[in-house]
């Protein structure tokens, strides 16, 4: 009998998952950033009378005026900043009553294809119109020759309208020498990516421990981050206590955590006629999950839960990206979808055979009540994680499962609040902490990721406050009722990004997707 090769097995899912993971031709270039589409940097630029909440966990204060020189902040003045500063400003921003914080990082970015989202700048300004001005891409793009690294250069010299992109590559991804299986190859890839620019790499645990544990080492010799999608295929090899063992740096999603709580057995059980390539058994089953775990709260579950936080790891959960698995029918109505997610993109999203996370052929109500019912496990493991200091990020792995780029980096926020996280620590998580996540494998203290003299200029500036309602923060607002007038009325939104010292119209950025949404509506054939 022929033996089962998993990298094969782990090459055909990926297939079979989405277009995603194969090459892309046909994606547009990134245009240039136009004039007029983000102004600055200014020699000096005063932001005047805001509360600020600087993304370290301190407490709200104001108000405050910050100095930015450039693309730095140079002062941060409780109370007023001097009076010569103030004269001399090339631009001031009259901010009383609002709130600045640090620019948002999403640790889990990925950019379209040219199936949902051709245009790149589509998701790089839907990010920055919520304030995300730095995204890990894990990757930006799959495939050999694709914009990851000169879309990343452009971004850094503010030629296009784009966040700071920060680039990582798929294990075996981008280089001539196809998927390494061998320790020594392993190695070699990884110095690959790093002479060619890449900042991390990104595993699915299709590999042996040796050639993912080689990997890793030589990802911490050469300063580059990693962080893994433990895929079910590979998780009865590699799950995330033997990860984590092997010295990855991060896990995200939920892969590898329940396997590695298993409560009888070391690998989980499978339902009669499973088919791991039909993705509504994938999705449907895994939920299941966690069923098959330890109790929260028991000492195995403490055991593993002080053995994530000793050994340095970070979660960044991505809970959003799966909420549609427990209200399929309220992600399909999201309130933005309409004027803001592409026709094409929609389309993408509908149950499918082919597209990855289109997993909902026939959800039932049984597949809600079980999603609903990992979620709690889920949560409660990494707030216990966060709460015995362990380091939490942000991600929102957009352009899947209803998620559309910007608005589902506030729906993660929102979870990480459900998962037990104060308002200040899911500012602190959105912040400074997916700053260090991602500067730590390089031995550096971020630029950015918290308001302080210093450090890059990239903040976000809020009418309304998000530490009492986060659902400011979408590009849509938030609607409530004004008691005095019974009238409904819209509050909150981002009103300006700020990006290396560049301020951006966040209401101009969404009307820019706004018209590339209608314009594709306008191609789209007449309804017969």
């Amino acid at each position: 009998m022929p033996t089962l090769n998993l990298r094969a097995v782990l090459a055909a899912c990926t297939l079979v998952w989405s277009t995603a993971l194969a090459a892309q031709p046909g994606m547009e270039p990134v245009p240039d950033r136009p004039a007029g589409e983000g102004e600055g940097p200014y020699p000096t630029l005063v932001i005047r009378g805001a509360t600020m909440i600087d993304g370290t966990g301190a407490p709200p204060m104001g108000p405050v005026d910050i100095v930015v020189e450039g693309d730095r902040i140079a002062g941060v003045h409780l109370g007023g900043a001097p009076a010569d500063a103030i004269a001399g400003a090339d631009r001031t921003i009259d901010a009383g009553g609002m709130f600045v914080m640090p620019g948002f990082v999403d640790v889990h970015g990925h950019n379209g294809d040219p199936g949902k989202a051709p245009q790149p700048s589509y998701g790089y300004k839907l990010w920055l119109a919520h304030g995300v001005t730095t995204v890990r891409g894990v990757s930006f793009y799959f495939g050999p020759d694709q914009p990851d690294l000169s879309d990343a250069a452009r971004s850094e010299a503010n030629t296009i309208t784009a966040p700071r992109l920060i680039p990582y590559a798929a294990f075996g991804d981008k280089w001539p020498g196809g998927t390494p299986d061998t320790p020594e190859e392993a190695r070699e890839w990884v110095r690959w990516i790093k002479a060619a620019g890449y900042h991390g790499a990104k595993f699915f645990n299709s590999e042996t421990p040796e050639v993912l544990g080689a990997a890793l080492d030589e990802a911490d010799r050469q300063g580059l981050g990693t962080v893994a999608h433990l895929a079910q295929v590979g998780v009865a090899q590699v799950n995330a206590r033997k990860a984590v063992e092997l010295g990855l740096d991060g896990v995200t999603h939920f892969y590898g955590h329940f396997e590695s709580l298993l409560e009888d057995g070391v690998v989980p059980e499978y339902p009669a006629g499973y088919n791991y390539l039909d993705e509504q058994d994938r999705f449907g089953w895994v939920a299941r999950l966690a069923d098959e775990i330890v109790e929260p709260g028991s000492e195995a579950w403490d055991e593993y839960v002080d053995f994530l936080v000793d050994s340095g790891v970070t979660l960044s959960p991505t809970f959003n990206i799966y909420s549609a698995s427990r209200d399929v029918m309220r992600a399909r109505t999201l309130e933005w979808h309409d004027r803001y997610t592409l026709p094409s993109l929609m389309n993408f999203y509908e149950p499918s055979l082919t597209n990855h996370g289109s997993y909902y052929h026939d959800w039932s109500t049984e597949d809600e009540a079980a999603w609903r019912k990992f979620y709690a496990p889920w949560m409660r493991l990494t707030n216990e994680f966060k709460n015995k200091g362990g380091r939490v990020t942000a991600g929102s792995d957009p352009g899947y499962i209803y998620q559309t780029w910007g608005f589902a980096y506030i729906g993660e926020l929102e979870m990480l609040r459900e998962a037990g996280l104060s308002p200040l620590e899911v500012i602190q998580a959105a912040t400074i902490n997916g700053a260090r996540e991602i500067y730590q494998p390089k031995g550096e203290e971020p630029p950015m990721g918290r308001i302080a003299v210093g450090k890059l200029a990239d903040l976000v500036i809020v009418p309304e406050n998000p530490l009492d309602n986060l659902k400011v923060l979408y590009g849509t607002g938030h609607k409530r009722l004004n008691r005095e007038t019974n009238q409904l009325e819209t509050v909150g939104g981002v009103r300006w990004t700020i990006k290396d010292g560049i301020v951006f119209d966040a209401p101009t950025l969404l009307e820019s997707v706004a018209a590339m949404v209608e314009a594709e509506k306008a191609r789209m054939p007449a309804a017969q």
